[in-house]
This record gives C-alpha cells, sequence and structure tokens, in this order.
C-alpha cells in the first residue's frame, strides 16, 4: 500500500500546479516535495506528472489516480474531523485571508475572542489586496469585498461596504461643514486610488444621485492611511462607513451629509467547499458569520453581543 503521506503531497502538487506552490502550502522543502511524489511514482511504475521546465501537467494515469486519491483523502480527513469533533475540544490552525482594511478592522477583535474562546485553535491571517486562490494556497477561508468571480466557492453574505462622508472636529472647526454635495468642491479632500489630486464622487441622496469633481493634496491607494489622514484634519473622505463607525462613536470623525451614501461592494465570508469542513474551520466561519451580522452596515450604532461561552 502506498504511503499516504506521499499520496496527501501528490495531490497538493496537482491541486497547486506547480512543486513551489505545494511545498509553500505544506511547509515543507520544494525538494522533499518533488522526491516524495518521484517516490510514490516508482512504487506505483507509472508516470504521474509530466515534468518540463516551464510548467507541470498531469499525465492520463496522474489524473486518474489524482481524482481518485483526493476524494479518498477527502473522505478520509472528513472521517478524522469527525471523531475529533466527537467529545474532544478542536484543535488546529485556521488560515483566513482577508483585505487589509476589512481585516485590520473587523478581524483583530473577532480573532482574539475566538481564540480565547478555544485556545487549542491557532488562527493565520494573511492580510493582502491580492485576489488568493483559496485552495493553491491552502486557505481555510476569506473575508472578500465586491463581485465573486469564481463560482466553485461557496460565500456567504455578511453585508454591504455602503461608504459615507466623513471629517474631523478639527477639520471642520477650520474649514466649515459643506451644507450639499456642491460644497464638497471647495474642501480639500483626502482621495482614495486617485491621479493628479482630482477625484469624481457620485453619492446616493434625497433627490437622487448627486455628482462632484472633488481636490485634495493627499492622494493612497490605502483606506486604511485615509482614514488615518481625516482623523487628522487632513480634509473630507469618502470611506466606508464600517470602518469610520467607531471613530464617529468617539467623537473622533463627524459623519457628513449623513443622507447621502454611495451603495458598494458586498463582503462575504468564502469557503473553498462545502464539503469535509473541518470543525475548527466550520466553528470559526460561524462564529465570523454570526459576529459581523451584528456589525452596523449602514452607520447606526449596534450594540456589541456579549462573549460566547464553551
Amino acid at each position: 500500500m502506498e504511503d499516504l503521506n506521499r499520496v496527501a503531497i501528490f495531490v497538493r502538487v496537482a491541486e497547486a500546479g506547480s512543486f513551489t506552490a505545494a511545498s509553500a502550502t505544506l511547509g515543507l522543502p520544494k525538494s522533499s516535495v518533488s522526491r516524495s511524489v518521484l517516490q510514490l511514482e516508482n512504487e506505483l511504475g507509472v508516470r504521474l506528472l509530466q515534468r518540463t521546465t516551464r510548467k507541470l501537467a498531469l499525465t492520463d494515469a496522474g489524473r486518474a489516480y489524482f481524482e481518485r486519491a483526493r476524494a479518498a483523502l477527502a473522505d478520509l480527513e472528513g472521517a478524522t474531523a469527525a471523531v475529533a469533533a466527537d467529545g474532544t475540544e478542536p484543535r488546529g490552525t485556521v488560515r483566513i485571508t482577508a483585505p487589509v482594511d476589512a481585516g485590520t478592522t473587523l478581524l483583530a477583535d473577532l480573532v482574539t475572542r475566538f481564540v480565547r474562546q478555544y485556545p487549542r485553535v491557532q488562527v493565520e491571517l494573511s492580510l493582502t489586496a491580492r485576489r488568493v486562490d483559496l485552495v493553491a494556497e491552502g486557505f481555510d477561508l476569506a473575508l472578500r469585498a465586491g463581485r465573486l468571480d469564481d463560482s466553485t466557492l461557496v460565500a456567504r453574505r455578511i453585508g454591504t461596504t455602503d461608504v459615507g462622508l466623513y471629517a474631523a472636529p478639527e477639520y471642520l472647526d477650520r474649514r466649515g461643514r459643506p451644507g450639499t454635495i456642491a460644497d464638497l468642491a471647495e474642501h480639500d479632500c483626502v482621495l482614495f486610488r486617485a491621479q493628479g489630486g482630482r477625484a469624481t464622487w457620485s453619492l446616493e441622496g434625497p433627490q437622487g444621485e448627486e455628482t462632484v469633481e472633488v481636490t485634495g493634496a493627499i492622494m493612497a491607494d490605502d483606506l486604511s492611511f485615509v482614514l488615518r489622514a481625516v482623523l487628522a484634519g487632513g480634509g473630507v473622505g469618502l470611506m466606508p462607513i464600517f470602518l469610520c463607525a467607531e471613530p464617529a462613536t468617539r467623537g473622533e470623525l463627524v459623519r457628513l451629509l449623513p443622507s447621502y451614501a454611495f451603495h458598494g461592494a458586498a463582503l462575504h465570508v468564502v469557503l473553498p467547499s462545502a464539503q469535509h469542513v473541518p470543525a475548527r474551520v466550520a466553528l470559526f466561519r460561524d462564529f465570523l458569520i454570526a459576529h459581523l451580522n451584528t456589525i452596523a452596515w449602514n452607520g447606526a450604532p449596534t450594540p456589541r453581543p456579549p462573549p460566547s461561552r464553551r
């Protein structure tokens, strides 16, 4: 019988499409991964992978073996997770990826509370603007904003990242408060992903959509920086309401023209598959969904739920 570790390594290589990506996912040296697959091929007496200098491809025999082996490993992992979850405390690592701004604002507190509740579970968080391949890079779930291009993913919508206008009290003391959308053209604005110090802002209000050309000396491609600059009095910012909710509650930011907003991208919790989800991942998924659903996406204060008990 073939070594199950070698079978599992081969499946990861086939899923990732390269020895390099598989070694990163598995946490093993590339040479060890390559050697393990070669040993499996020798045991089976067939070539599973066609290797070239530019790419890696499954042979016909490799594809047939991969499909059967992947299904068998998934069943084994599901059985192991079910036994481990039966009367024992969940343990192991949950790997999650999220956008930098959403992750910093939404997840730091929740991850801390989760690991306190389940001390034998570790959460490994990767914050990046890059769209991560959950399967190839070995992530258990993701927090994603915007359109989901991959129809194979399993997604749960938790809110919409509506955007509003904010400024610091110190800035408003100096420059006054805009009374209309058109007034923003006379204000300093902190711009997100703008060029040349100019941007067009469109917001929905009582009279429908209104558009204004705004200018500013501060531009950035990171919303966390935009938030910090607005807090420092750099100008008016157009930012996600969830990002500004706590500073606004503390009086550090003022919501301007609150009847106006831009209805932004949907936010989802995403998993690579609904099958054979480990107990620790399912617990973390449900924890995120339950607590993120309590957030005031439209800016209205929402009380924080009490800590969960084991």
